[in-house]
């Protein structure tokens, strides 16, 4: 290798120029992945395979998606081993790439040693911690020790104790926690540090360091009486000390005379609830037992909440049932679960190979396991019996073989389950996935037919076929009265607002995941370009509900002082209450997934519950987001999703037309005002809020800006919205179509000039040609109507005449705007305000009405007080 220097404007940089290059397989997932194999590639290796997981949910991993797009061979094996035993078809897959060296940079499969070490260079492995010192160690407890860190190290039979090749560390911060240290170190530092040790390696440089024998050096995992909780802490420091030393060895305290364990603890935000008290040893304070666990209180009076007890002897208990005196049953196996047993014990078995003979009370553990060992066991039974869905802490609490197989037999039953939440989806193969979509009403957290039994088709704009989803409708009376009990007696009005904002968090997180199959969802229902679904439909909405999320702790009222007969004896305060009605939403179809973002994340984060109507047209999103939101954990009954039509609304949400002028002047720079002006007109198929209704251009420059502005159309290419390269798709659906064509024709007969378009496409589907008009007279329909669609509607205004033109755009029945633009358009963003006055809502955009003023808010802080009322409270003292 060699040295270089490179001068730049920044100063002296230096790197190192590496001349051997290898062919690499890249075995792993995530980001992480996707990464390492982007800098991998750039730095002129050869990745001459992947190895990743099946997709899930119809969505390739991320590693996944950069290899397909670059050509090279992507293998997605569930299992590389089956019965302990590499499965000789992927082993030859994997030798078929011919690889010089394995790249493990994130992997949660096992990997055979065939695979490991077939290799000339052998494999390495990315591990998130130090090692030896956090061998396995979980991701929480790192966060206790004052240094964390990752290794890259040679890969052997121990999964964590090859020798190591390089590490780097970094401080832990007194409130860092493992999400921060990954954003912050692990994640970027890692990727580079990848790449470095594989030029190591192609320059025969790379160190091999043993790990010493006698393993981990981190006192909390292999000592038991380091874990003994210390009561003179804040809240968040138990809470840290207990989550940090979940699995093994846990934290402890004595009650009782003995060391009970503690599992599972959350930060408590609430008032103190009634329970039973429980006296344990150096706590200042009682412990409470109550129906959802163990409360206990740091010095800071604030509260930890532990679901989980382990005694001496092994056996766990919820904290609840402290001081019941039921005893747990254990199970009559079948014959069936029999058998499953002893595939279990031959499974314990090969590992615990020393172990003469399985016994009931074999102690995984104890007999020498360690956490590598747990992946490996239940990647076994995994591969024996799919639909056993056993957790990593389902091991390191049930640590005997008896307790485990009872543990095992009530996965397997399903007994340990909450209602499963189930859906009747329609499945369809598009934009290279599988998107899975339910279609019937979401009421009370189920999927549930109309009370008729009505149903209707749903109509894919870019083809006009029939996407075979009978969606159904019901009437609202019942559903009514069943949500005002539910909003005055429910979960949700009780819940902690923090939570209520947790909740939020985790639907913006689940929408995030799912961002692909929600864009390819609204892109076939709406006729929106992919490409825009993903930025803006469905990208917004999330940014929407993370931003009101944020609210939920901080709505606040205020103290104001009063002039009474007792001055200073008065105290009046004030307190923000949701509203205390069921809110119903109906939203429109050009933005389907975001109109329902914009308005049930400030209803929800005010405290209110929902119905919900989505445009009978585009209402898959909507049912797609009520899937999500179930399995965010949102209470049963907080959000209600209605397809179709529906009669008796109380509180509803409307849209109201608009006209939005915008104003081109001669001094302007007029290529970019050309492709400012087309967007805001065509953005979206001009099926947007905020469309430019009518563009005010100057006379000056009038007939050259309309002249680029049809240069510029002829470019555009209409066609599939799940094509990336398509500029322009179809209408939302065919009445709309019909009525664009309409509009055109009122043009052309009162005496506009129709410059380009005006036609429906000659294609199947709902497409309709960018149009533009010219010479349009104030007294004009199309100078008045708004089209919402892809018609630009011109008209000159004199040199100079600046209050003239603003008068003209000001003059429609919609008034004035809420949200103005300067050398900008189409701007908007979930924190600032967005709305209108009178019959306008920025001109054309979606307004949840009130009807108790003149304007009202969509996003931003002021949308969220539009779903609170104010009561003021006055006390005598």
């Amino acid at each position: 290798s060699t040295w270089y220097f490179l001068y730049s404007s920044q100063g002296l940089s230096w790197g190192r120029a590496y001349q051997h290059k290898l062919k690499l397989a890249l075995i792993g997932q995530s980001i992480f992945g996707q990464e390492v194999y982007n800098k991998l590639r750039k730095e002129g290796h050869k990745v001459v395979g992947v190895f990743t997981v099946p997709d899930k949910n119809g969505q390739a991993d991320p590693l996944a998606l950069a290899a397909e797009k670059d050509g090279t061979p992507v293998f997605k094996f569930p299992r590389w081993r089956a019965k302990g035993k590499p499965i000789q078809e992927v082993v030859a897959a994997y030798k078929s790439v011919g690889a010089e060296l394995n790249v493990l940079p994130f992997c949660t499969q096992f990997i055979p040693m065939d695979v490991i070490d077939c290799p000339k260079h052998g494999s390495i492995i990315y591990h998130p911690s130090i090692l030896p010192r956090h061998r396995g160690a979980s991701a929480n407890q790192l966060v206790r020790d004052k240094k964390a860190g990752f290794t890259i190290f040679w890969a052997d039979d121990g999964l964590d104790t090859g020798p190591i090749l390089l590490q780097r560390e970094c401080d832990v911060g007194q409130n860092d926690t493992v999400d921060d240290l990954y954003n912050r170190f692990l994640f970027p530092e890692g990727v580079k540090a990848m790449v470095e040790a594989v030029h190591l390696i192609a320059d025969g440089k790379a160190p091999r360091i043993p790990q010493p024998e006698e393993g981990a050096t981190y006192e909390g995992i292999q000592k038991k009486e380091n874990a003994e909780i210390s009561w003179d802490q804040p809240a968040a420091s138990l809470h840290n000390w207990i989550r940090g030393h979940d699995k093994v060895p846990g934290a402890w305290a004595t009650i009782d005379g003995q060391v009970v364990t503690f599992y599972g603890s959350s930060l408590l935000d609430a008032s103190v609830p009634t329970g039973q008290e429980l006296a344990i040893k150096g706590a200042s304070r009682p412990g409470l037992i109550t129906k959802n666990g163990l409360i206990i209180f740091g010095n800071d009076g604030k509260m930890v909440l532990v679901r989980n007890l382990q005694f001496e002897d092994g056996k766990m208990i919820p904290a609840s049932k402290y001081f019941s005196t039921d005893e747990t049953t254990a199970l009559e196996l079948t014959e069936e679960e029999k058998k499953m047993a002893e595939d279990i014990k031959a499974i314990w078995k090969g590992i615990l190979s020393h172990v003469a003979v399985i016994e009931d009370s074999t102690d995984f553990f104890k007999s020498g396991a360690s956490s590598m060992h747990v992946v490996r066991m239940l990647e076994e039974i995994k591969q024996k019996y799919s639909g056993l869905q056993l957790q990593n802490e389902d091991v390191y609490i049930a640590t005997k073989f008896a307790d485990f197989i009872q543990t095992a037999v009530r996965k397997f039953r399903g007994e340990d389950k909450e209602e499963e939440l189930v859906i009747d989806y329609v499945s369809k193969n598009t934009n290279n996935m599988t998107v899975n979509m339910p279609y019937q009403c979401f009421i009370n957290g189920q999927f549930i037919n109309a009370d008729d039994g009505k149903t209707y088709d749903t109509i894919n704009p870019a083809d006009g076929s029939v996407m075979y989803l009978l969606l159904h409708w019901l009437m609202l009376t019942r559903q009514w009265q069943q949500q005002k009990r539910h909003l005055k007696n429910g979960e949700w009005r009780r819940m902690d607002a923090r939570e209520r904002g947790r909740l939020m968090y985790r639907l913006a997180d689940l929408m995030e995941e799912h961002q692909e199959e929600l864009a390819t969802i609204e892109s076939i229902d709406s006729g929106a370009l992919y490409t825009l679904a993903l930025k803006t439909h469905v990208g917004m909405s999330v940014q929407t509900f993370r931003y009101f999320a944020g609210w939920c702790d901080k709505i606040q009222g205020a103290t104001i002082p009063i002039n009474q007969a007792r001055p200073n004896h008065n105290l009046t305060f004030t307190k923000k209450e949701p509203l205390g009605n069921v809110c119903a939403i109906v939203i429109p179809w050009n933005y389907p997934l975001m109109m329902l973002a914009w308005k049930s994340a400030a209803c929800l984060a005010a405290g209110n519950t929902l119905v919900l109507k989505p445009a009978q047209v585009t209402p898959l999103t909507s049912l797609k987001f009520a899937e999500l939101s179930a399995k965010a954990g949102f209470p049963k009954g907080v959000i209600n999703i209605l397809p179709g039509s529906a009669t008796n609304l109380k509180k509803v949400s409307l849209e109201l037309g608009g006209k939005s002028p915008l104003i081109i002047f001669s001094d302007c720079e007029l290529d970019r005002a050309v492709k400012m002006g087309m967007g805001a007109v065509y953005f979206n198929k001009g099926e947007n809020c905020i469309a430019a209704g009518r563009l005010f251009v100057e006379e000056s420059i009038h007939d050259e800006f309309v002249s680029k502005v049809v240069e510029e159309i002829k470019k555009m290419k209409i066609g599939d919205p799940l094509d990336r390269s398509t500029d322009h798709g179809p209408q939302n659906h065919k009445a709309h179509l019909e009525k664009l064509l309409q509009y055109c024709e009122i043009g052309v007969k009162e005496g506009a000039t129709l410059v380009y378009g005006g036609r429906q496409v000659h294609r199947p589907g709902f497409f309709m040609e960018p149009t533009v008009f010219t010479d349009v007279e104030d007294h004009m329909y199309i100078a008045q109507e708004e089209s919402f669609g892809p018609v630009m509607v011109i008209s000159k205004f004199k040199n100079g005449d600046v209050d003239g033109s603003a008068a003209t755009g000001n003059s429609t029945e919609y008034a004035r705007s809420w949200n103005s633009f300067i050398n900008t358009y189409n701007k908007t963003d979930v924190a600032a305000p967005f709305g209108g006055f009178k019959q306008s809502v920025t001109d054309n955009i979606y307004l949840a009405a009130m009807l108790t003023g003149d304007y009202c808010a969509c996003i931003g802080e002021e949308a969220l007080h539009e779903y609170l009322r104010t009561k003021a409270i006055t006390v005598e003292y």
